[in-house]
């Protein structure tokens, strides 16, 4: 990757920013295969500026937001969040990485790595041991790319998009693992 740029952590001020990017880069990634008003549905509820204002007020709660250089809104994200764990996961001190998105203007480009690497520092930084997520089972360019960062499934939950039951596989990873892409 050649471009440069800026990760810092979110602001409340920049509420309306973080949704639009996660309502865009949440569609661009699940359009296909869903129903849209499942995802209207879910998108509303999920991303709505009061949930998002709430959510970045929260302490457990984490987003730490990428800007390429000379850029003033984010073209990526990532949220992680504290106190959340699901049974199948093991670690003295998980800590989850419940979302990690880049715009798709700029995917390829080395990015979602770049997030990946500032979500396991801050984990690191706060002390935690494990690092888990939970993934769409059928959206494989992710899957793919947790397996390439040490992360290997533990186990599975459902998830509701709409009307829509879906499955999410669950995946782990220490903190202090050196492996990276």
């Amino acid at each position: 990757m050649t471009a440069l740029f800026t990760i810092r952590p979110a602001q409340i001020v920049e509420a309306s920013s973080l949704r639009a990017l996660a309502i865009r880069t949440f569609r661009d990634t699940f359009t296909e295969g869903s129903q849209p008003a499942d995802m209207e549905a879910y998108l509303q509820t999920a991303f709505s500026l009061a949930r998002t204002r709430s959510e970045l007020s929260d302490p457990n709660n984490i987003f730490l937001l990428l800007f390429p250089d000379g850029e003033t809104l984010p073209y990526g994200y990532t949220k992680l969040r504290i106190g959340t764990v699901e049974p199948s996961v093991r670690g003295d001190l998980p800590i989850e990485l419940e979302r990690l998105y880049v715009d798709k203007s700029v995917l390829r480009q080395g990015f979602g790595s770049v997030l990946m690497k500032a979500a396991i520092a801050k984990s690191a930084e706060l002390a935690y041991d494990t690092l888990w997520l939970g993934v769409w089972e059928h959206n494989y360019r992710a899957i793919a790319f947790y397996k390439r960062w040490g992360f290997k499934q533990v186990g599975a939950h459902p998830f509701v998009l709409g009307s829509d039951h879906q499955t999410d596989l669950i995946f782990q990873r220490p903190v202090k693992e050196s492996r990276s892409v």
